[in-house]
C-alpha cells in the first residue's frame, strides 16, 4: 500500500491538470476574451504570398480573428479561397472590403477588413471578394513599376538617344568655351556686386603750400562749416560728365565725401597762409563773428572733347546776425593729358590750388572788424592799428 500511494497521487494530479487545461480552453472560447466566432469565406483573385493558417484578421486595424483555412479554388487555379474566423460581434457585411496588409519590417501578411454597409444573408457562410491585386506585396509592386518604366524606356528609346546626344554636344560646346564662360560669369558678378570685391584705392586732395607771406590777416574769427551740395556730389567716387564707366576708376575713392574733403582742404589752405588766424570748423568754436559758407556746384571731369577737371563753388561770407557781407562764384578748370586716376588727381590739385588762393585773398579783404561807435573811421581807433 505504501508503494502504490505515490503513483495514485501523481496520476490524480496529471488528470486534474488535463481537465484544467480543457476547462481553460472552453472558458476562453465561450465566456472569455475570444467569445463566439463567425466564419467567412474570402476569395483572393491572385496569389497571397506569405499568408498562413493562423495569420491575424484585422477589422479597421483591430485584430478580430485569424485565418482558419487556406485552399486553392477548384474551378479557377488563379484564385485562392480562405476561411477566416472572427468574433461574432464584428460588423462584417457582404460588401466589406478585403485586402492584405504587410506589417513590420519582415512584412508579415494579415487579412485586412474595412467598412461595408450591406447586410449578409443569414443561414449561409458569406463569401467576401478581395480587391484585385490585394495579395500583391511591396516587392511585386516594385517589380511591376520597374516593368512599366522599362516599357516606357523601350518605347521612347529613339528620342532618349537623341536627347543624350544633344546633351553630349552641349557639354562639348561648354568645354570648348570654358574661358569665355568664366569671363561672362565674372562680368555678371561684377555687375550684380557679387564675387570678391577689388581693393579700393584712396586719393586725397592737396592744399596749396606756396601761398607766400601773409600780407594781411583775418580781422575777425571765421568759421568754415561743411559745404552744402546736391545728393549727387555727396560721394567719394570720381564724377564724370557725361556719366560713363572709365577704366581704372572702379576702385577710385576720394579720402572723404566731396563736401567734407573741400572743407578740410580749405581750412588747411588758410592755415598754410596764416596759422595764427586760420578759421576753424563751426563745431570747434562757439558763435563765430563770420562764417564762410560754401556751396559745391561742380566737382567733376568733363570728358567731352579734351578732358578737363572742373571745380565750381559758390561762396558767401555771413556775419553772426545772418547778414551776407560778401558773395562770389569761384571756378577753376585744368586739362588732363589722359583720363586715368593719377592724372585726374593732379588736375584737381592744380584747379583747387587756384580756387584756394582766390578764396583766401577775397575772404581776408571782405572780413572787416565792426565799426566802433563815435569813430569817424578815418584815423585813430582800432582801424589804424589793425595792420
Amino acid at each position: 500500500m505504501e508503494t502504490r500511494a505515490p503513483y495514485v497521487l501523481i496520476g490524480a494530479f496529471v488528470l486534474a491538470a488535463i481537465l484544467a487545461v480543457f476547462g481553460f480552453i472552453y472558458w476562453l472560447n465561450n465566456t472569455g476574451g475570444i467569445g463566439p466566432r463567425t466564419s467567412y469565406r474570402v476569395q483572393f483573385q491572385g496569389p497571397v504570398p506569405g499568408l498562413l493558417v493562423g495569420a491575424g484578421v484585422l477589422f479597421n486595424g483591430i485584430r478580430v480573428g485569424e485565418v482558419a483555412e487556406l485552399a486553392l479554388a477548384q474551378d479557377n487555379p488563379r484564385f485562392v479561397n480562405a476561411t477566416i474566423s472572427v468574433a461574432s460581434t464584428t460588423p462584417v457585411r457582404a460588401d466589406t472590403k478585403v485586402g492584405l496588409e504587410f506589417q513590420g519590417l519582415t512584412g508579415v501578411p494579415v487579412v485586412a477588413l474595412e467598412g461595408g454597409t450591406a447586410t449578409a444573408k443569414s443561414g449561409q457562410m458569406p463569401t467576401l471578394i478581395a480587391d484585385p491585386g490585394a495579395g500583391q506585396s511591396m516587392t511585386q509592386a516594385a517589380r511591376d513599376a520597374l516593368r512599366r518604366v522599362d516599357s516606357v524606356l523601350e518605347e521612347n528609346s529613339g528620342p532618349l538617344k537623341d536627347t543624350i546626344a544633344n546633351f553630349r554636344t552641349f557639354s562639348e560646346g561648354l568645354a570648348r568655351n570654358t574661358g569665355k564662360l568664366d569671363s561672362i560669369v565674372a562680368g555678371l558678378e561684377k555687375m550684380t556686386g557679387g564675387g570678391p570685391s577689388a581693393p579700393k584705392i584712396t586719393y586725397d586732395l592737396r592744399a596749396p603750400q606756396d601761398l607766400g607771406p601773409a600780407g594781411k590777416t583775418l580781422a575777425e574769427p571765421l568759421a568754415i562749416p561743411e559745404p552744402t551740395a546736391v545728393a549727387m556730389l555727396q560721394t567719394q567716387r570720381m564724377l564724370f560728365s557725361p556719366v560713363k564707366d572709365y577704366p581704372g576708376f572702379a576702385e577710385f575713392l576720394w579720402a572723404d565725401s566731396i563736401p567734407k574733403l573741400l572743407q578740410a582742404r580749405l581750412i588747411d589752405s588758410f592755415e598754410n597762409y596764416d596759422i595764427a588766424h586760420a578759421p576753424l570748423r563751426s563745431t570747434d568754436i562757439g558763435q563765430a563773428d563770420y562764417q564762410l559758407l560754401i556751396d559745391v556746384r561742380r566737382f567733376r571731369i568733363a570728358a567731352e572733347g579734351s578732358p578737363v577737371a572742373e571745380i565750381g563753388l559758390s561762396a558767401r561770407i555771413v556775419d553772426k546776425n545772418g547778414k551776407v557781407a560778401a558773395s562770389r562764384l569761384v571756378e577753376a578748370s585744368e586739362k588732363l593729358d589722359k583720363i586715368e586716376p593719377a592724372a585726374a588727381v593732379e588736375a584737381f590739385n592744380a584747379a583747387f590750388g587756384r580756387i584756394a588762393r582766390e578764396l583766401i585773398g577775397w575772404t581776408v579783404q571782405s572780413v572787416k572788424p565792426p565799426a566802433i561807435p563815435g569813430s569817424s573811421g578815418k584815423t585813430g581807433g582800432r582801424g589804424s592799428g589793425s595792420d
